[in-house]
């Protein structure tokens, strides 16, 4: 595993280009993935239309650290409510000066280590397949998450959707605590983002407070269907369904998020002065490495797997 900014990472080619990015394809979708750069989901194509969103500029979005398309945010989805946190009996400082961190605009650690960063090893590849894995055991890895173990991510692309499993397989030296997170941002090209149409099963919504952190407070929430109009949302979910569904319609099409196993939360992010819209899958509530909350902790050589689905239909 390649870790930092020498080796093919260095400068930032155009990343679609890369050699080592991988098409996939199944019907009328084809995706793109790239295992030298975090396994970024960086294109999903519906009849020649790019569903992602915040894909135009990869190369900037590598270099600056900042989400884009498909990606997994490890080892802490969303963000943490400062630099120190203690988690399966360790207690970690964080450098705020270290390349391997992004922070938000209160400067809290957000999103993990930059899926830039992260070269994974492409170990099968199909038409409309591939497994990929990374090893976190470096030491620039393990000062930001000092858990050795090792991921696993599946991806498959069949004619109605693409699903990603990921596995994290917890080393023998203690506990792995498990916050991991995808963040993928969707668009509807042709039609104005007020006029997209957002469903949302019944959640518990969670409290946050200015900075995006949870309170410890829940809320019914009660579902949503209806256009965006000038809706801001940016909103944390305890998910209530075995397999809940998130869509978002429009332009002739409905894409559907499907959390299939290991999710248990939910983000919503779609600012209104934004033409995206992300609904992300999350195995732990934002912060859950600071708080504890809703954190699974891997066995000394256990597994945890986590898996949802992203399906592309189009409408009459």
């Amino acid at each position: 595993m390649h870790v930092g900014t020498g080796g093919h990472n260095a400068g930032h080619p155009n990343l679609l280009n890369d050699t080592a990015a991988r098409t996939l394809n199944a019907g009328d979708l084809e995706a793109v993935f790239l295992p030298g750069y975090g396994m970024l989901g960086a294109s999903l194509r519906h009849r020649g239309v790019e569903l992602l969103g915040r894909v135009q500029d990869l190369t900037t979005a590598a270099a600056e650290g900042s989400t884009a398309g498909i990606p997994l945010l490890h080892p802490w989805a969303n963000r943490l409510a400062g630099p120190r946190y203690h988690a399966a009996g360790r207690e970690l400082a964080l450098d705020p000066a270290s390349p391997f961190l992004h922070f938000d605009a209160h400067g809290l650690p957000i999103h993990g280590v930059p899926w830039s960063r992260l070269a994974w090893e492409l170990t099968e590849s199909s038409p409309n397949g591939l497994t990929a894995r990374l090893a976190w055991t470096q030491g620039e890895l393990l000062a930001v998450f000092p858990f050795p173990h090792r991921l696993e991510m599946a991806v498959t692309l069949s004619p109605v959707g693409l699903t990603l499993k990921t596995q994290l397989s917890a080393g023998l030296d203690g506990p792995v605590p498990v916050s991991f997170g995808f963040h993928p941002y969707f668009v509807l090209p042709g039609l104005p983002r007020a006029e997209w149409r957002l469903k949302l099963p019944p959640m518990r919504r969670l409290g946050l407070d200015p900075r995006g952190i949870p309170t410890g407070s829940e809320e019914p929430f009660g579902g949503f269907d209806a256009e965006l109009g000038e809706l801001d949302f940016d909103n944390g979910f305890a998910v209530l369904e075995d397999r809940p569904a998130f869509s978002l319609a429009g332009a002739g099409r409905r894409i559907t998020v499907e959390l299939l196993a290991g999710y248990r939360y939910a983000q919503v992010y779609g600012p209104k002065d934004q033409d995206y819209v992300a609904l992300e899958p999350m195995t732990a509530p934002t912060s859950a490495l600071t708080s504890g909350h809703g954190l699974t902790l891997v066995p000394p050589g256990g597994q945890f797997e986590a898996s949802f689905k992203i399906r592309v239909e189009a409408l009459p």
